[in-house]
């Protein structure tokens, strides 16, 4: 059995955490055999981690705040045995990266250091995006409250590039709301992988398996001159950048204005913003006047495909699809109905992006037949 030390044993986040990685993966794969069982003869092995590198991947984390005993704790929020709500400090959370906990346990204790209270600093929420950091306020906007964080650009310099407040009143299920400010620092950040990001864009943790499944997916699609491709849900535009340099005409499509922003950026080509169902008035009319083959790239969020964007799909001009799911009970439901159609599930390759979790993506490729 592997085990990590600082893992706190209440904390409900890693279920496989004690499995080794053997184990974990032959549970995930067990759980999409059942769950995909239509197309189990087409599931292939997971693409997973090595034992080392289960640790430390987290770049990203929304922890709850609170103050505890009078020390400041963030972590996971859970409902106790009394149904009421609780925090259960992670401050060396073996699953986040050393910079990531470094930054968090600076900032606590920045405000126990300086007396900070909860009854006068609503501190709800503490956002790490990379190396962007967003304080969540239970608070109409105080000018006076920004002030009294500036100590924290010395304190988080290390290891946070840009600082942001966000302003929310009822924070709670909705961590964040549109009243949102950068107190120092850069507003959008570049990884590694050279893409830009901002502090509340949604990036895959394991930037390379994320690439890997990239790779499957073009070989799939054969982006190129000549090619076009649709891609739905298309986030910060990892996927769309990799269709541009591949030569094929691109068309995103993207709910969030940071990630648009971000994704015009690291991908010069047209992404629309909105939802998908709402944009097929302007994708179908720009699938119709490709006169090269069409691929189609999606990943939606957990709710699956909207029912709208299925039936575009049923009557596309689009020859291929390659369909990133993080839920494979969705996928198989959106499969299914793709089958009552023309098209045909050719392989399911799934990924360990969440190693010592119990989550599992899964990359569906898919082709019209007839």
């Amino acid at each position: 059995m592997e085990s990590k030390e600082g893992c706190a044993q209440a904390c409900p986040g890693c279920r496989h955490r004690s499995l080794s990685p053997e184990e974990s993966a032959g549970r995930k794969l067990a759980f999409l055999r059942r769950t995909l069982e239509p197309w189990a003869d087409r599931l292939e092995p997971l693409r997973g981690a090595s034992a080392a590198s289960r640790w430390g991947y987290r770049d990203r984390a929304c922890l709850r705040a609170a103050e505890i005993g009078g020390r400041w704790r963030a972590g996971l929020q859970v409902r106790g045995p009394d149904g009421k709500r609780e925090v259960i400090p992670i401050p060396a959370c073996p699953v986040q990266s050393a910079d990531l906990n470094a930054a968090v346990g600076a900032l606590l204790g920045g405000l126990e250091l300086r007396g900070v209270r909860a009854e006068s600093f609503p501190l709800a929420w503490v956002i790490v995006s990379g190396r962007l950091m967003t304080l969540v306020l239970k608070s109409k906007r105080n000018p006076a409250a920004a002030q009294s964080l500036l100590w924290t650009r010395e304190a988080l310099s290390p290891w946070i590039d840009g600082f942001h407040l966000n302003w929310h009143p009822s924070t709670g299920r909705q961590v964040s709301s549109p009243d949102g400010e950068k107190l120092w620092g850069l507003e959008l950040a570049q990884g590694p992988d050279g893409l830009w990001y901002g502090p509340g864009s949604f990036g895959q943790l394991r930037a390379d398996l994320h690439a890997e499944s990239l790779d499957r997916a073009a070989a799939h699609l054969q982006p190129g001159p000549g090619g076009a491709i649709v891609d739905l849900y298309c986030g910060i535009g990892a996927s769309l950048r990799r269709w541009r340099k591949a030569g094929a005409e691109t068309l995103g499509v993207e709910l969030g204005g940071e990630a648009v922003a971000c994704a015009e950026r690291n991908a010069p080509v047209r992404v629309l913003r909105g939802r998908c169902s709402e944009r097929l008035a302007q994708v179908a009319p720009w699938a119709l006047a490709r006169s090269g083959p069409l691929g189609l790239y999606v990943n939606p969020p957990r709710t699956g495909l909207e029912p709208e964007v299925l039936d575009w799909i049923l009557g596309s001009p689009a020859l291929r699809s390659a369909y990133l799911s993080c839920s494979a009970g969705t996928l198989a439901r959106d499969l299914r109905w793709l089958e009552q159609g023309s098209w045909e599930v050719e392989a399911l390759v799934p990924y360990d992006f969440f190693p010592g979790t119990h989550h599992v993506e899964v990359l569906a490729l898919i082709r019209r037949t007839g």
